[in-house]
């Protein structure tokens, strides 16, 4: 089945833009996306919108619809990809102090960012001699797939990205002939704000690609592609590789970070990875297990398990 004939749209969407009334916007965009069926998660704040979410085409072209008639939201960024089913199990409309969390005041993607590279200009430019190619994703995400000679600033979260920044990229341009710095996210969101950063420090040459890794792997085909390995996504898929088809990756039962398994489709594995099965302790493990109990029963009903909710 090909990507034009799954059900399910899943769209990754984010605007960095003025939002100053965003708290009182929650409550009938929840009720609109609701009412259409549509569940995955959207972020409000003062500095715009994120997210990612799913459902019919109808339903998706209104809520898009809905976010784009904000003020200064007639250009939101959408990636589309499909599934055969909803990769989400709820709806989750949250209020932030930022839509992708850096810990840095005063930054302004809005009007600071770096220079945006289409999807067919971006090998071309992480090839070039004089270009630093930084991956700005966590470290578990960079582990399943990344852009031949990125680096990775193995961080655990992207507030920590400001810091390596400080304490890496003045020697790593010093030091050598590299003077362009080139980067990259899933979506196209945390590398707008990472440009951003550097431009504010003083780094003059600053690119990242348009759309992220997803627009990327939809637009250029395999055989041309300086990408390794999966992408990891933030939904039930866990990852997609070229075309955005879903990968062979699943969550370790305990430490939820991606592995690969024997058996593919996204999702928790049904047994930890083998660093959890050797160091976990055994409250984790029958954690785990109960997780897993839960999952397979839900499956005999033709649900999915949603696991319990978190408090407000």
């Amino acid at each position: 089945m090909t990507n034009n004939e799954k059900p399910i749209v899943v769209a990754a969407l984010y605007r960095f833009a003025p939002l100053p009334d965003f708290a009182e916007r929650k409550a009938e965009l929840a009720k609109l996306a609701c009412s259409l069926g549509v569940q995955g998660t959207l972020l409000l704040a003062d500095e715009g919108v994120n997210g990612t979410i799913a459902g019919s085409r109808s339903g998706i072209d209104q809520v898009i619809a809905h976010l784009k008639a904000f003020p200064g939201f007639a250009d939101l960024d959408v990636k589309e990809s499909a599934a055969n089913e909803n990769p989400f199990t709820r709806l989750k409309v949250r209020l932030k102090r930022e839509i992708v969390t850096m810990g840095q005041p005063g930054i302004d993607p809005l009007h600071s960012a770096g220079t945006y590279v289409p999807p067919e200009a971006w090998n071309d430019l992480i090839s070039r001699d004089d270009v630093i190619v930084i991956d700005t994703r966590n470290d578990y995400e960079v582990e399943i797939g990344t852009f031949a000679g990125a680096i990775n600033p193995k961080t655990k979260t992207f507030r920590a990205f400001p810091q390596w920044v400080k304490d890496n990229l003045d020697d790593r341009l010093k030091s050598g002939s590299k003077t362009k710095i080139a980067m990259f996210c899933t979506g196209g969101i945390r590398c707008e704000k990472a440009t951003a950063l550097l431009k504010d420090m003083g780094h003059p040459e600053v690119y990242h690609l348009q759309g992220g890794i997803l627009k990327y792997l939809e637009r250029v085909s395999e055989p041309d592609s300086l990408w390794h390995g999966e992408c990891f996504v933030f939904d039930r898929r866990v990852s997609v590789s070229h075309g955005l088809e879903p990968g062979p990756m699943q969550l370790c039962a305990i430490c939820r970070k991606p592995v690969q398994t024997d058996s593919s489709g996204g999702g928790y594995a049904s047994a930890p990875c083998l660093t959890c099965e050797r160091d976990a302790d055994e409250e984790k493990k029958a954690n785990a297990a109960e997780r897993q109990r839960q999952i397979e029963l839900a499956a005999n009903r033709g649900t999915h398990h949603i696991g319990p909710r978190k408090k407000a």
